[in-house]
């Protein structure tokens, strides 16, 4: 038997005769036979070092790699810096715990202090924490620390990615709050629905900048719909897009929030991720998770400290703002270290690339028999097509060509993204492939 047990079997029998058992199948007795396992387990022989390294890259192999990638959906393809990698990768950092000793955390907490300054810079919030899981999680606890004593109804548009909208549903079950989904009209949010739908229950509304279709939304017209009233306005934003967008606070916007991935990591087959969120001096006591202080030492030297927390691990459950009690550092350190890398004006650059990379895989798309524009509306790097032909025929075809294609949201209907990573000659080349494919 491989299993460790730290006590003898004399003294297995003294603890369960102390508590009137003879044997330890009595103690699991409440377990039903049918979920136990009984027997041996079913697991190989152990390998040698040689032996695991060979059939790890047997497993590797089946990974398909693609060398082209026009698909987004909230995870996306950028360039990343040599020395993004070079910075976290070094073993003071990326062997880090979470710090909760803060007192001896000093580097640990001055990235995670250098984080929230760029997160605030980017969104024009006054304060940010230091991260949560992921974008998706990050929407949700924006929708909890909204809820008012008599407004507990969150409007969710129907623009916001599927995910974040299911992660929103899950967080909020069981709870005494409500999620109603505002209708979208030519891919925006349906501003007329919105008016219609709010009422002194609502406590916050929720728009994805740019939307899942691409799409901007109208960000001041919603901003103004809300004007004056004490309802939240959360807007869940692409990072990269602020290099050329506004800021969520130009909108009016209470809490800005999002998925980091895009700042300096790697798709990584889905994770770890970084969720950020933003918010202003009036909420900041709501904000969830870990906040990082400047302060002085005794000796006047500066400082870092964890602030202002309101989580159920410092107070009690029942007053608890949420119960995140991490938070993503090292892909928090990740993102800032690109944000310092690319500087104001590199971020501007990769944000304009991708935008024009993505009109020009646009304009070249429309030339092929089928394909459409499905939204007329500005959009930043993701657009919705029409496709010509069968969409799983066609995004097939372009597999074997080791091309990612867009995203099917239907048999009908693609969502296409681009990046600065896309190449010119990489777009006329898929184009061609997709004008044989539908010819």
């Amino acid at each position: 038997m491989g299993t460790y047990v730290p006590n003898t079997k004399e003294e297995q029998h003294r603890m369960l005769k102390a508590i009137g058992l003879n044997s330890m199948d009595e103690l699991f007795d409440v377990i039903p036979d049918e979920v136990k396992l009984n027997g041996p387990l079913d697991i190989p022989k152990g390998m040698s070092e040689m032996e695991v390294s060979m059939k790890m890259r047997e497993i590797a192999d089946k990974n398909k790699v693609f060398k082209s990638v026009f698909r987004g959906c909230g995870a996306y393809r950028h360039y990343i810096p040599a020395i993004v990698k070079q910075v976290v990768s070094k073993e003071e950092f990326i062997t880090a715990y979470t710090p909760y000793q803060a007192e001896i955390s000093q580097g640990i907490l001055q990235s995670i202090f250098e984080f929230q300054t760029m997160i605030c810079e980017l969104t024009g919030m006054q304060v940010s924490n230091a991260s949560v899981y992921d974008g998706a999680t990050a929407a949700a606890e924006a929708v909890i620390m909204s809820k008012e004593r008599k407004r507990k109804k969150a409007l969710i548009s129907a623009s916001v990615n599927p995910m974040i909208i299911e992660t929103i549903g899950t967080y909020i079950t069981g709870t005494d709050m409500d999620m109603d989904i505002i209708p979208v009209k030519d891919g925006l949010t349906d501003l007329e629905s919105l008016k219609d739908m709010l009422d002194e229950d609502t406590a916050c509304v929720l728009i994805q900048q740019p939307n899942f279709y691409g799409l901007l939304e109208d960000g001041d017209g919603i901003g103004g719909i809300l004007s004056g009233s004490d309802i939240k306005y959360i807007m869940s934003c692409n990072p990269i897009s602020l290099g050329v967008l506004k800021a969520p606070a130009e909108y009016g916007v209470d809490i800005a929030v999002g998925e980091g991935q895009p700042l300096g990591i790697g798709l990584s087959f889905g994770g770890p991720y970084l969720g950020f969120m933003a918010t202003t001096d009036k909420l900041m006591r709501r904000l969830p998770g870990r906040i990082v202080g400047e302060t002085k030492d005794s000796q006047g030297r500066r400082a870092f400290v964890l602030t202002l927390q309101a989580r159920e691990q410092h107070i009690r459950r029942e007053k608890a703002s949420s119960n995140i009690c991490s938070n993503q550092a090292l892909c928090a350190m990740t993102a800032a270290v690109y944000l310092a890398a690319v500087g104001r004006n590199g971020l501007k650059q990769v944000a304009s690339l991708s935008m024009s990379k993505a009109h020009y895989l646009a304009e070249r798309l429309c030339e092929i028999e089928g394909f459409d524009m499905v939204y007329k509306g500005e959009f930043f790097n993701e657009f919705v097509t029409t496709a010509g032909t069968d969409v799983d025929k066609l995004l097939g075809t372009l597999e074997e060509h080791g091309i990612l294609g867009g995203y099917p949201l239907n048999d009908k209907h693609i969502l296409w993204c681009a990046t600065e990573l896309n190449t010119k000659n990489e777009i006329d080349a898929m184009i061609e492939i997709l004008k044989m494919e539908v010819n």
